[in-house]
């Protein structure tokens, strides 16, 4: 394909940083960029390509029609739909091999009883906007969120032992971008961010950043680490991430855009 490619951002964040950068990329290189909120009235005609920067209902529902009539979207809806499941997506990863952080499906009412095995991660089962992340380290913890959130299907993990640094690794097609960011779980949290450069990423964490992608169907994601005395262990998988403050992040979603757009024929 060439000439001018039309690209659609499906999102309610059109400012967002990372999406805003790859636009005006898009823009100054002469391609059409438009954006569909996702609960707005379409714009007009399919577009070439599609980057699904949205996980509500409204939004798969209108990238999976954009999907049907041959119209390439990042990511696919069914891949970025899955890993909105925790306890599905740890069962794959577990099932492909991946160090998966140890993952069951509970409810706020059972924590209490879970503290019997040690010190816990409670976390929303489906993943969205506002969701429960939190530790439970103790009987007081896991009251206070049975009565916040008594209704809420969970999924529990074990507290892993770590230096209170959580390892974010963000991948646009195949290019790795990476930092350390203090873990909202610690002890003492705080807005810390440590830049990581790619090049000093030891060979094994970018190797589970490779396979997270090839394991889930993604193109754009983010794979959490935490770096423990056992090894990596991966805690969570996230499809298109906002990935800030990562110089080179917009360019190579400008360049999967197109390439994408490229691709495949259209239906």
């Amino acid at each position: 394909m060439s000439g001018a490619l039309h690209v659609r951002l499906l999102t309610a964040d059109a400012a967002h940083p990372l999406l805003a950068a790859t636009a005006a990329l898009l823009r100054d290189a002469g391609h059409r960029v438009d954006t569909q909120h996702p609960t707005g009235p379409p714009p007009r005609g399919l577009p070439d390509v599609c980057l699904l920067k949205a996980r509500t209902p409204a939004a798969l529902d209108r990238a999976a029609w954009w999907e049907a009539a041959g119209v390439p979207v990042l990511n696919g809806v069914a891949a970025t739909a899955f890993c909105q499941h925790r306890q599905r997506m740890a069962d794959r990863a577990t099932a492909a091999g991946l160090p998966f952080a140890p993952t069951r499906t509970a409810g706020t009412a059972d924590l209490p009883a879970l503290l019997a095995d040690g010190q816990l991660v409670v976390k929303s089962l489906h993943s969205r906007r506002g969701d429960l992340v939190a530790a439970v380290r103790g009987p007081a913890d896991a009251r206070r969120l049975a009565d916040a959130w008594p209704d809420e299907p969970v999924v529990v993990q074990p507290l892993a032992p770590s230096d209170g640094w959580d390892v974010k690794l963000w991948v646009v097609g195949g290019e790795v971008f990476a930092e350390r960011r203090r873990s909202e779980l610690a002890a003492d949290p705080a807005a810390a961010r440590r830049p990581l450069a790619t090049a000093d990423l030891p060979a094994a964490w970018r190797g589970l950043a490779d396979a997270a992608g090839e394991v889930f169907g993604l193109d754009v994601y983010g794979v959490d680490l935490l770096d423990t005395p056992d090894g990596p262990l991966i805690v969570d998988v996230n499809a298109f991430p906002g990935i800030r403050g990562q110089a080179g992040a917009p360019a190579a979603l400008a360049a999967l855009a197109l390439a994408r757009a490229g691709a495949p024929a259209r239906l």
